[in-house]
């Protein structure tokens, strides 16, 4: 190990496991039900605390602002509750005390645009199966951000969504959990492959099924669709984070503007025949 290596070593740690902060998008506008959901993983970091601090800024570093939303609420840390009384800014800000929370276990950031669209962030764990490296040290000194070999810009994520429709028919009772984080993107697809076994289910569709040559039903990102004698819906796709892929992250925020807009046009003609 040279001087520089060794000294980059002594800087980093390889964490046991790695903490993926994810952004859900119910379109409530396009279906009520809520059982349209986007997802999304935003990014990794080898401490809970530093994927704590990014998912109060998530939003942010995507391009929203606080005033994109109609309404905007962070969780705040338990026992701020005292604090966040005697705030009038935090009031403002709906800084609700961890025991008041309305929002949901696990969820970090709730966030409703216009529209109706709702979008809320938590963070998941996977263990850290490639051995990736985090700074060391506290989070204000960058402790906690990964460093990626091979000049990695971003992970790709292996996404498992579950839907129970003997739950609720609308498909609205939705489960989306990370099995699995890899630099690689065929590493990704090979695990996404084997998440489920094709013998366990009623119906297993794979992207790399012969039927299915050129005419994917199940979008892009999806790898293998299947359904249980249950009922219960499965999906495994591989994810990258939205802010390497300009199109998806111009989709993000025009799920936003574009309602907004729609409403500052409607509110001035009900300003007009007022």
């Amino acid at each position: 190990m040279s001087g520089l290596d060794s000294y980059t070593a002594g800087m980093t740690e390889v964490p046991e496991n790695l903490f993926h902060t994810v952004l859900t998008v119910v379109d409530l506008h396009n279906d009520p039900s809520g059982g349209t959901r986007s997802y999304y993983v935003l990014g990794t970091h080898g401490t809970l605390e530093a994927a704590k601090v990014y998912s109060t800024v998530a939003l942010q570093e995507l391009g929203f602002h606080r005033d994109d939303f109609d309404d905007y609420a962070a969780r705040p840390a338990p026992g701020a509750g005292a604090a966040a009384s005697a705030s009038t800014a935090a009031a403002v800000e709906q800084a609700v005390t961890a025991e008041a929370w309305p929002h949901g276990e696990g969820v970090l950031l709730f966030a409703r645009a216009p529209a109706g669209h709702e979008f809320t962030i938590r963070i998941d764990t996977t263990p850290n199966n490639e051995s990736l490296r985090a700074r060391a040290g506290s989070t204000g000194s960058g402790g906690g951000a990964l460093l990626l070999p091979d000049g990695a810009r971003f992970l790709h994520y292996v996404l498992q969504t579950t839907v129970d429709y003997n739950v609720d028919r609308t498909g609205a009772a939705q489960t989306a959990e990370i099995e699995g984080a890899y630099v690689h993107r065929a590493d990704a697809w090979t695990a996404a492959h084997r998440c489920l076994d094709r013998d366990d289910y009623a119906e297993y569709d794979s992207r790399g099924d012969a039927e299915f040559l050129g005419e994917w039903p199940y979008g892009e990102d999806v790898v293998v669709h299947a359904v249980a004698d249950t009922g219960q819906n499965f999906q495994v796709a591989v994810k990258t984070p939205p802010h390497g892929d300009e199109k998806r992250r111009a989709e993000l925020k025009k799920t936003v503007k574009r309602h907004k807009a729609e409403e500052a046009k409607a509110r001035v003609g009900r300003d007009m025949t007022d």
